[in-house]
């Protein structure tokens, strides 16, 4: 049975190499006899992506493009493209060919199999030690202490039905973790290793305040545990009061207390005072959240488009 297949590539940063991924994506349509739809989406980009989109689109008619008013982030760009991809098939890749359409008809030919989403698990990512160690280290804590389980080394970078996509948007969430709601949503999933390349030019647009932002999405979103922490902390805190009364009557008793106590006293109001701190701080990450939730704003305002 023919499948129409939606490519789904966020865009940042990207006029000076576009043209070279999307001569691959093309390469491989050619080759695969694809019905595609390319679902570009450009993520209030600095520089000149939209107009290299644009012209781009004159030599591939396929092309169905989003420019959208700001930067949104990343994940709101895949969702937004989600919510325009037509396709039987939906893949979502990069704009910096690290993860090479060429990749993508193994993927589709699990789909093929009956399964409803094929993810990609990284393997010796191009990435400095720290970087890898830092996300390495990041998905394990993830699953760890996750509801629910979310594969290990995991990014977007997938294919699913139309079905999955469908019931993926649903979820209406203001700060979207999109591999956590591919798991979330069930239906048969298999992950597939791949060897992820370098990028073909240009720095990531990743800063780390964008990177932490996605990494508390992911935990505040499928876990309860910093919850959880604020009553650990109380129990400890109590335990350690206990003790200290204790220790207080004792010296009382044997006429062992002087009357300074100043030290003391700075160590337990510093104490107490940095347990109210840090969960008064996990709770107000968690009422943020639940408030943007309830003012209900779009998730995106988009400027224009192209074959829309």
């Amino acid at each position: 049975m023919h499948k129409k297949i939606s490519l789904i590539i966020p865009v940042y940063n990207s006029s000076k190499f576009l043209h070279k991924t999307l001569e691959a994506v093309d390469d491989q349509r050619k080759k695969s006899s694809w019905d595609l739809e390319l679902v570009l989406v450009e993520d209030g980009s600095p520089d000149r992506s939209f107009e290299v989109i644009e012209s781009l689109s004159q030599t591939y008619p396929y092309i169905k493009a989003i420019k959208l008013s700001r930067n949104f982030g990343h994940q709101i760009a895949v969702k937004t493209g989600l919510s325009y991809a037509t396709g039987d098939y939906i893949a979502i890749i990069d704009d910096d060919l690290q993860d090479p359409p060429s990749l993508l008809p193994r993927f589709f030919d699990e789909l093929d199999k009956g399964y409803e989403v094929v993810y990609g698990i990284r393997e010796k990512r191009k990435e400095n030690e720290i970087k890898k160690l830092a996300y390495s280290s990041f998905y394990r804590i993830l699953n760890s202490i996750s509801d629910t389980k979310i594969p290990l080394d995991s990014g977007d970078f997938c294919v699913m039905t139309k079905n999955v996509k469908d019931k993926m948007l649903t979820l209406n969430e203001q700060n979207p973790y999109l591999r956590g709601i591919r798991a979330w949503v069930g239906f048969k999933q298999i992950g597939l290793r791949y060897e992820r390349s370098g990028r073909v030019e240009g720095e990531s647009g990743y800063s780390l305040k964008k990177l932490i932002k996605i990494a508390k999405d992911g935990i505040f979103s499928f876990s309860s545990l910093p919850l959880q922490v604020i009553s650990i902390l109380g129990n400890i805190g109590l335990f350690i009061s206990i003790l200290f009364t204790i220790f207080t009557l004792v010296r009382y008793l044997a006429n062992e207390i002087a009357v300074p106590g100043y030290t003391t006293i700075i160590i337990i109001i510093a104490f107490f005072n940095s347990i109210l701190l840090i969960s008064l701080g996990l709770i107000g990450e968690y009422i943020y959240r639940i408030y943007n939730e309830v003012r209900n704003r779009p998730h995106t305002i988009i400027e224009k488009t192209i074959n829309v």
